[in-house]
């Protein structure tokens, strides 16, 4: 058995991060994806299987922008979208990614913006 790829060993701390992390009605979870290009970021209540709500780097204003500064509108928008669907504390789901760089200005960003996590 030889060392991992990089893809497979996130998607291995993904799945054990998974088992510790759910989201609920009380807490849903914020999730994280990203790219090389992009980044995406959700909020989920695990119970029912829903998505509450949801941003990403995709949408047509940000394209322009440096990806770390996405990162941060992307968090800022996921805040003020889940406090208008009524979300008000999540737990929060990095993916398997680093806390570092872009995943950690979207959370900070999402934290200025209201969120509690």
């Amino acid at each position: 058995m030889g060392k991992l790829s990089p893809r497979a060993a996130r998607i291995r701390r993904h799945t054990r991060i998974r088992g510790r992390v759910t989201g609920t009605a009380d807490r849903p979870r914020l999730c994280v994806s990203r790219s090389n290009m992009r980044i995406y970021a959700q909020v989920i209540d695990d119970t029912k299987g829903h998505t509450l709500a949801a941003a990403g780097s995709i949408e047509s204003d940000l394209r322009g922008l440096a990806k770390g500064a996405a990162a941060a509108e992307v968090g800022k928008r996921l805040a003020e979208r889940a406090k208008a669907a009524g979300v008000e504390s999540v737990v929060f789901d990095r993916g398997g990614y680093k806390y570092h760089g872009r995943v950690k200005a979207l959370a900070d960003a999402a934290r200025e913006a209201g969120l509690v996590f």
